[in-house]
């Protein structure tokens, strides 16, 4: 009689895929041309269904827990970091926002068109691709110590480009209730009152923060990342037991922290060593998450979208900041860190796939299969456009 072979169980594969992730990311930085974000997806897709398998649809699911709390930091982070009326009191700044996000929609949704895919698919997908990833942004630039005109500029155009998205998605949803039947009150109410719902929670959630953190930390300022970090838990909670946006409540959450009269120790709280264990969890299981057959189903239209979005991102910045007298190579570089998306995306189109699972199949492999695509060169393009605005300093330039 054959001895059962042990299979490892979750706990252990979950602490060897972490491990891996780190040693990826040691690699990547050591190779001098790769950021250590690269290393940790490249590791989680090894391991991920896609390839070896060591890591099965239903691990995702059971991490699926730690990959949101790392999103839900990583947006409530990038909220803290947009003043709402320092942003609308720079021309330059919203400028660029909005040009890039118009340009963004009107090129991926004039490409896909050129395919021949459906209308709404392609105004869906375009609303998509406006979005950008905060967690590569955030990550490179903590990762290399950036900063300056180019690392704060993409923060703030990060932060509204997924406001931009999620209220762009937010629009067209009626016309994908009506399509599939649903009456007018259903089609236009769902959408709004999702949208209003989740920045109502977030900004009360928002209050309760600030509340807490005058009375819990001490006056000459304390360490909020406990704080936050329940918080942020309790978001996600109360956002995923009502119909409301966990993606958005985050964001709410810390732009409206941000905005209120809070704490200073509260608008710049450090996520430190334990803020890097969430985004390493997000960065490997991203790339468990990646799927070559998302690219076979559509190869063209996928390809179509990466380079639309990528042109116009990048000649939106350029025009917009050139001409209101950036310096060249920063104005040429700004728009290459907006290059990877994923968060938003996926949770957009996964809002969608709940609702109606057919309509959504063909939007699905054009999204999914773009941030294969982004999530893998995105960090390689954040990292060179930081490099050459010149935001790195030479001590991070030698271990990259």
């Amino acid at each position: 009689m054959s001895t059962p072979v042990a299979v490892p169980n979750t706990l252990l594969l979950f602490g060897a895929l972490l491990l891996l992730g780190l040693i990826g990311a040691a690699l990547a930085n050591r190779s001098g041309r790769l950021p250590g974000i690269t290393g940790m997806i490249f590791v989680g897709f090894l391991a991920g269904p896609s390839v070896l398998g060591l890591v099965s649809p239903t691990m995702l699911g059971e991490a699926r827990v730690f990959v949101d709390i790392a999103l839900g930091l990583i947006l409530f982070q990038l909220g803290l970091l947009l003043d709402v009326r320092a942003f609308f009191s720079e021309r330059r700044t919203w400028l660029t926002a909005l040009l890039e996000c118009l340009l963004t929609f009107a090129g991926v949704f004039a490409a896909l068109r050129g395919l021949k895919v459906e209308p709404l698919h392609a105004a869906l997908a375009a609303a998509v691709a406006v979005s950008s990833s905060p967690a590569v942004l955030l990550m490179v630039a903590r990762e290399l110590k950036a900063s300056g005109v180019v690392t704060e500029l993409s923060m703030r155009l990060v932060a509204f480009n997924n406001v931009a998205a999620f209220l762009l998605y937010t629009a067209i949803l009626p016309f994908v209730h009506l399509e599939q039947q649903a009456g007018w009150l259903t089609s236009l109410s769902g959408p709004l009152l999702q949208l209003a719902g989740s920045v109502l929670v977030g900004t009360g959630l928002a209050f309760v923060l600030v509340r807490l953190s005058r009375w819990l930390l001490p006056p000459e300022g304390g360490d909020a990342f406990v704080l936050v970090v329940a918080m942020v838990l309790i978001s996600l909670g109360l956002a995923k037991s009502l119909p409301v946006s966990p993606l958005l409540v985050l964001l709410t959450l810390g732009l409206a922290a941000r905005n209120i009269d809070s704490p200073e120790h509260l608008r710049s709280v450090q996520f430190g060593r334990g803020g890097e264990l969430f985004f390493l969890i997000l960065f490997v299981f991203a790339g468990a998450n990646l799927h070559l057959d998302h690219l076979s189903q559509a190869i063209l239209p996928v390809l179509a979208f990466v380079l639309a979005r990528a042109a116009a991102k990048w000649l939106a910045c350029f025009l917009v900041l050139r001409g209101h007298g950036l310096a060249t190579l920063p104005s040429a570089t700004t728009g290459l860190t907006l290059v990877p998306m994923a968060g938003m995306a996926i949770g957009l189109v996964q809002s969608t796939e709940t609702l109606y699972p057919e309509f959504a199949a063909p939007l699905s492999a054009i999204v999914l299969g773009a941030v294969a695509v982004l999530e893998t060169v995105g960090p390689i393009s954040t990292e060179w456009a930081l490099k050459r605005a010149g935001e790195v300093p030479a001590e991070a330039q030698l271990r990259h």
